[in-house]
């Protein structure tokens, strides 16, 4: 099979022939029929996450949809599945033993492993995948690889930050919720502020007149180019748009550091900020507003098992829509660069016939 392939940090990647994986007795051998390429992809041939420790030769890729290709002896009659079955693939496989796998939070499994962080990822054609790992669609469905692939990040790491947001009581009608950063997560961000915030205006706020107009066809009432803007000048312009001159929830779907500002800068006493983009290594935030404000700070990191058995349901019921780009996988580094430089609307997904 065909590989994209990680030698060390800071290299283009090596697109090489390599054996197709052996499975484990309780592994599926999926064949991958599209590979959401993620700005994560870029940070980890970067080195931003060194701490890891990758082994190399590494194959990126974490958002994989494709087709059952063979089942291991032990998979059970129980998992349902099948050869030729449509299936995506559930990042983070959790140790299943920890605390945070019994409630159901395998995604941050201290003990776990992630696709795409290792020997296998959505960046070649197959990949061995632990059963419990796979959600089955039906061929009813009628949904394509390529819209597939970018929902078990793109869209699950912001639907679950908004789920967030919605716990804690601040989308509601009358209040103004913000997305920060209109990118692969931003452009499903927008849509589920409509879907599950009861009416309240949604904000988009993004450096590009291109991925506004985006925001604004996917259901953003409202859109602000914040390049060059101080946090008063984006103030205003939201009184202009909205008559409202603060934000009671944020989304930050970006993580850069002035993002993160600008977003406590302009929140509501006792609103509520979700994190779940990573471009920045760090964020501060001024004590006595956080404490005085009763600002509500949420750490969000992609989602579990029944978070993206939602947003498929949403998929299924065409509630949502996608922002795709094609690209060929010969094309792999190049298209690399271009997401470093945030040229994509949208998400760049490979697919392979």
């Amino acid at each position: 099979m065909r590989a994209a392939r990680m030698h060390g940090y800071n290299q283009p990647l090596v697109i090489e022939d390599v054996p197709v994986p052996s499975i484990e007795p309780e592994e599926v051998l999926v064949r991958v029929q599209a590979a959401g390429m993620c700005r994560t992809d870029v940070q980890m041939v970067d080195g931003y996450f060194t701490g890891l420790k990758l082994p190399f030769p590494a194959t990126p890729g974490h958002e994989i949809a494709g087709v059952v290709a063979s089942l291991g002896s032990a998979v059970p009659a129980s998992a349902g599945l099948a050869v030729d079955d449509q299936v995506v693939v559930v990042g983070g496989y959790g140790c299943g033993a920890c605390p945070q796998c019994h409630v159901g939070n395998h995604q941050i499994c201290a003990n776990g492993r992630w696709p795409g962080f290792g020997l296998y990822g959505g960046y070649s054609e197959y990949v061995p995948v632990p059963y419990q790992w796979l959600i089955r669609l039906s061929k009813d469905d009628h949904l394509k690889p390529e819209e597939l692939a970018p929902l078990t990040d793109a869209g699950l790491t912001p639907y679950r930050g908004l789920k967030k947001l919605q716990a804690a009581g601040v989308l509601r009608s009358n209040n103004v919720v913000a997305v920060i950063g209109v990118g692969g997560l931003g452009t499903y961000g927008v849509q589920y502020a409509k879907l599950l915030s009861g009416g309240a205006t949604v904000v988009a706020l993004a450096r590009s007149d291109e991925k506004l107009k985006a925001a604004k066809e996917l259901g953003a009432d409202a859109t602000i180019n914040v390049r060059g803007k101080s946090s008063d000048e984006v103030r205003k312009e939201l009184k202009r748009q909205t008559g409202h001159t603060e934000f009671n929830a944020v989304l930050d779907c970006s993580g850069a550091e002035e993002a993160i500002r600008l977003g406590f800068e302009l929140l509501a006493t006792s609103g509520a900020f979700a994190s779940v983009g990573l471009i920045g290594t760090r964020a501060e935030i001024p004590l006595f507003p956080f404490v005085a404000r009763e600002y509500s700070y949420y750490g969000s990191f992609w989602g579990n098992y029944v978070d993206l058995s939602e947003v498929i349901e949403l998929a299924r019921k065409r509630l949502i829509r996608h922002e795709i780009n094609l690209v060929k996988f010969e094309d792999v580094n190049e298209n690399l660069n271009k997401l470093r430089d945030g040229d994509f609307v949208g998400r760049a997904v490979m697919t392979f016939p």
